[in-house]
């Protein structure tokens, strides 16, 4: 169902009809809109139409949840853990999709988890969360409160790994036309980005709000986004592939700084090179004045270096930052060599300038006149340079979702909010995100982090109001649970769980597929202090 419904106040739609009521018309029953309660926006929706979303829709006089909701499941047997899909019969659809349906075989079901990718969502949040399952593991009694949860206080922060200048920090990041985010601090070989966020959410324009998270689902589903950056570059990202900058695939991510680099290939290089610069945007180094150098007796060089020096051998700002040589803007690396000591430097000193990468690198053998010029490289140093591109690991898109928790949705966990709040801090509370890991913050509020990657494919979804839809699980043992305040009148088993589906919602048929899980993830009730 692509067609959604007209619903009131959102750009560009008309005001929704009234609810029809269901009476025969001309020997043919009418099916009432559904008024749908999963968000503020709170659509009327028609028959065969969904939702402003996209995410529910009406079949039949039934809102329905057009996603599928995923399931973790791992067998004892195969130490691989597999998705199987939710695939509840209701009694109308038995004969017709008899082939496809749940069958009500649970071998191992204590090795089920459900996920809340497609889980529907406890809004309007006095409601307790769709699934409140109980489960065993080990022997140990466990809960699984399951949800989908609507963020408007949420953000992306990507990492990408490579030198090149991306753009100034705090320059604005915009998707098409509109601001979206920063450029903000870089980490050791890779440049950060800030997307997103309640600011550009809502306190911009209309159109800055849509954009905005129409930008955050697309990387949060793992799908490319092109951003322009003022003052910088245009950049193609997706998470987990090479980021495309000014239309050149990124390849490596650099092995370290000058310095850092200097350090690991020292012993490789004495004895077969005079001098070494590796030039970088941060911290160039040269081998001869480096702690490296001296302690391999390695004699001075001579050479006279650009920049502001730092210790012995690390220069800082030997040029300005770009997409040249090391991160810099220079595609000469003679540029940032001032000349040579004459009384130090002699005529054949050899001299190798490479990038922290190793993508770029020259060989040079000064003349009578203490001149560099070019020559071919030696197979002995090329195979060192090459050694240096070999220890780079492959350059990445990273994405992290950011999402505070700390609103209504933990009304569908416990009837005092404060309490779940204090459990997670206590660790006593496992925090997953589609089943994937998710970090919690210190400090105050629920606050987590994940890596997209690691969560089902298109976890993530928009509603127009305009907030991130993403699924947040919370597990703990039973005990826990009701220590908490939990809402134990709605706790089901399992089988239950799978047979009947969402507790507000039983009876309409859910869509169901498989997705790949991320092998890397623990599995999510296995955690200390859940079977500690």
């Amino acid at each position: 169902m692509t067609e959604h419904t007209k619903t009131d106040g959102l750009p560009g739609m008309d005001n929704p009809q009234p609810a029809a009521a269901a009476e025969p018309a001309g020997g043919r029953a009418v099916i009432a809109k559904v008024a749908c309660n999963a968000c503020p926006v709170l659509c009327q929706i028609s028959e065969g139409r969904s939702g402003a979303c996209d995410r529910y829709a009406n079949q039949g006089g039934l809102l329905v949840r057009v996603d599928p909701v995923v399931l973790l499941r791992r067998s004892l047997a195969d130490p691989e853990t597999l998705l199987v899909p939710f695939t509840p019969r209701p009694q109308a659809l038995a004969e017709e999709d008899a082939d496809s349906t749940w069958n009500g075989d649970l071998l191992l079901a204590e090795e089920v988890f459900i996920t809340g990718v497609g889980s529907s969502t406890t809004y309007p949040d006095y409601k307790p969360a769709p699934f409140i399952v109980s489960s065993q593991a080990a022997g140990v009694d466990l809960v699984t409160v399951v949800t989908e949860g609507i963020f408007s206080y949420c953000s992306l922060k990507v990492k990408i790994d490579t030198d090149r200048f991306l753009g100034p920090e705090q320059a604005n990041i915009r998707c098409k036309g509109e601001v979206v985010g920063h450029v903000t601090t870089a980490e050791y070989g890779s440049q950060m980005l800030s997307l997103g966020g309640v600011h550009h959410l809502t306190g911009g324009s209309k159109k800055e709000g849509r954009v905005t998270v129409e930008m955050m689902e697309a990387l949060g589903n793992k799908k490319p986004v092109e951003l322009t950056i003022d003052g910088g570059a245009l950049i193609l990202i997706q998470a987990g592939k090479a980021p495309i900058v000014n239309g050149v695939e990124e390849k490596r991510m650099r092995v370290g700084c000058g310095s850092a680099t200097i350090g690991i290939f020292a012993m490789q290089l004495v004895g077969k090179v005079d001098e070494v610069v590796v030039v970088d945007d941060h911290i160039t180094g040269v081998l001869t004045e480096h702690q490296a150098g001296r302690c391999l007796d390695m004699p001075p060089s001579g050479i006279q270096m650009s920049g502001r020096k730092s210790t012995p051998g690390r220069y800082f700002q030997v040029a300005n930052p770009g997409t040249g040589w090391g991160g810099t803007d220079i595609d000469n690396p003679l540029a940032i060599i001032e000349g040579w000591n004459a009384s130090v430097a002699w005529p054949g000193l050899r001299l190798l300038m490479t990038s922290t990468t190793g993508e770029h690198a020259t060989w040079y053998v000064l003349d009578d006149a203490l001149q560099p010029v070019e020559q071919a490289m030696p197979d002995e140093i090329r195979l060192i340079v090459d050694r240096i591109g070999e220890n780079c690991e492959p350059s990445l898109t990273t994405v992290l979702f950011l999402g505070g928790a700390g609103g209504s949705l933990r009304a569908g966990v416990t009837e005092n909010p404060i309490l779940l709040t204090r459990a997670i801090k206590s660790a006593l509370v496992n925090v997953t995100c589609g089943g994937a890991p998710a970090y919690v913050w210190p400090g105050g509020g629920i606050t987590v982090m994940v890596d997209v990657m690691r969560m089902p494919d298109n976890s993530f979804g928009t509603v127009p109001t305009p907030a991130i839809v993403a699924p947040i699980e919370f597990s703990m043992k039973l005990e826990d649970y009701r220590a908490l305040g939990g809402h134990m009148d709605y706790v089901r088993t399992l089988e239950d769980a799978l047979r009947h589906g969402a507790w507000h919602n039983e009876g309409a048929p859910l869509a169901r597929s498989w997705e790949p899980l991320a092998p890397a993830n623990p599995w999510p009730l296995a955690r200390p202090p859940l079977l500690g």
